[in-house]
């Protein structure tokens, strides 16, 4: 008899954007909640060659943004990339449909802070974004009930998957979405450029 031929199933992979100025560890702290709570196979992180809706003044260039989300992300499944670049795409909707044309042995899952829900109905064709992949939302200390009680949550509030159900999210069609309320992390970019601009005074 003949061997018999093996389905291979598709990689699923959790995409956490922004512009890690700098990466710390509370990237690391989501990343490591969306193996367990999604189970996820890798975690890329897409480090912005410029986010629209930030200021460009402050921002540390590309490459420093790309080797401190190098050094912050220590864990083998966790992959750094400035993919954008490469893909010469600058809006999360634009990235995404090229992520997908290009790496079909992938299902994605976009990964984002209650921070990012609720203030995501700013960003271009974010609604599209909703309809191209799942969204795993992820609490953070402050942001939570403005998130979910914000234009987007609201808006697909049908499509929201209990976060008993986060693992088989990638089961679903889009859109759909889903809240995890993990352990919070206080840790922020901000913060610790805030931090460093005192240290500098």
């Amino acid at each position: 008899m003949g061997k018999e031929l093996k389905i291979r199933r598709k990689r699923k992979v959790g995409l956490l954007g922004g512009s890690f100025n700098p990466a710390h560890a509370g990237h690391l702290h989501i990343s490591q909640a969306a193996f367990r709570r999604l189970g996820l196979d890798e975690v890329w992180w897409l480090v912005s060659p410029q986010n629209p809706l930030k200021s460009a003044e402050g921002m540390a260039n590309l490459q420093e943004r790309v080797e401190s989300a190098q050094k912050m992300a220590s864990h083998p499944r966790i992959i750094v990339t400035d993919i954008e670049t490469k893909l010469q795409t600058r809006y999360t909707a634009d990235t995404l449909m090229a992520l997908q044309q290009n790496f079909i042995d992938c299902q994605f899952v976009w990964l984002m802070g209650a921070d990012n829900l609720r203030q995501i109905s700013q960003w271009k064709k974010w609604q599209h974004i909703f309809n191209t992949v799942p969204i795993a939302v992820f609490g953070r200390s402050g942001y939570d009930l403005g998130a979910l009680s914000g234009k987007a949550a609201q808006r697909f509030k049908r499509d929201r998957v209990p976060e008993s159900g986060a693992r088989g999210l990638t089961n679903h069609e889009t859109p759909c979405w889903t809240f995890l309320a993990i352990r919070r992390h206080p840790e922020s970019a901000t913060r610790i450029r805030n931090a460093t601009k005192k240290k500098r005074l």
